[in-house]
Parts: structure tokens; sequence; C-alpha cells
């Protein structure tokens, strides 16, 4: 397995939270895209596309991604990308370069569930929606972004869906890992 590792899916699939328990049983360093890019820009991601739009953004993402790529090059370093991060021009090809690219694949109804439970103010696409308005939202865009997340590396399919989710998922990173590394 070649380093660094990237965690792409969607958003609320663990790649921050179970990336960072993951990062710290393996006793790497952990970087969340979207804080690299807060320190770097002085936006929140969403801050900046409210600002700047959309295309700007992720103009400025592949920046982060690439500028950290060549700062810190083949470390022991887990990385967890922003949702949509993978699917604009080549990104999720230049991931696969970079390092090595693993998707936390879940099903629509099991991210609309989970995602339900959190605080969805700090998500605003997602902001005021019932479970069942999430998974109407959900699942068009996981169709539409799944062939550009398939294309990494691995796969890990999650099938559990509660309040342990988190470590479970760090666990079978984990054991991917030692597997392959």
């Amino acid at each position: 397995m070649e380093l660094p590792i990237y965690l792409v899916g969607y958003m609320g699939a663990g790649k921050t939270t179970a990336g960072r328990l993951l990062a710290d049983k393996l006793g790497w360093r952990f970087v969340d895209l979207d804080d690299a890019f807060e320190q770097i820009h002085g936006y929140s991601t969403a801050e900046y596309i409210r600002r700047f739009g959309l295309e700007e953004f992720r103009k400025k993402e592949k920046y982060v991604v690439e500028d950290l790529a060549d700062q810190i090059p083949f470390e022991h370093i887990i990385y967890a990308t922003g949702g949509g991060y993978p699917c604009w021009e080549d990104n999720m090809e230049c991931l696969r370069e970079l390092g090595t690219s693993i998707y936390i694949r879940w099903k629509p109804e099991h991210l609309a569930k989970r995602l339900s439970l959190t605080d969805l103010s700090e998500r605003p696409v997602l902001q005021g929606r019932t479970e069942e308005e999430l998974l109407d939202f959900i699942a068009p865009q996981l169709e539409a972004r799944e062939p550009f997340y398939s294309q990494a590396h691995h796969i890990l399919d999650v099938t559990i869906c509660d309040e342990e989710s988190d470590e479970r998922i760090a666990e079978e990173l984990f054991r991917l890992i030692r597997e392959r590394v």
C-alpha cells in the first residue's frame, strides 16, 4: 500500500472520525483536508463556497491537496477528503497517483439515518431535513458520485449503523491497512 492514505466517501461516512481513530491506532498523522483548507485560506469550506462559489472552492481545494502532498510526501499520514472532492475533474485520478485511496461505502438509507443523528447545522445543505428528506437528497447524489468513489484502490463496505460505527470502521480500515502495508 502506497503512502499516504486518502479516505473518500460521502459526507458523514466517517472519513474524519474513523480516520482520526485509525491514525491514533497506527501512530500516524491525520489531516482533515477541510480543516487544512480553513487554515490555509481563512474560511471554512461552507463560508468559502458562499463567498466565492463552488467552482473557485474546488480549484483551491485541489491546490491544498497537491500542496500538502508536495510538502509531506510518502509520510505515514491519513487524509480525510471532502465528500465532493473526488468527483471534480481528475481529482480521483490524482488521489490514486498521490497514494492509496480507500472508499468508505455506505448504503444511502444508513447514511441518512447516521446523518439524522448529527448536528446538521454543520452541514448547510442538509440543515432542517428529516431523515426521509435526507434519504431523498443523499440517494441520487450518492448514485452520481459512485463512479468516482469506486475508482479508489480499496472499498470498505459499511454494513453497520450504530453508535459504535466509527470505531468499527477504524478497526476495519486498520485490518485492511495491516494486510497490505
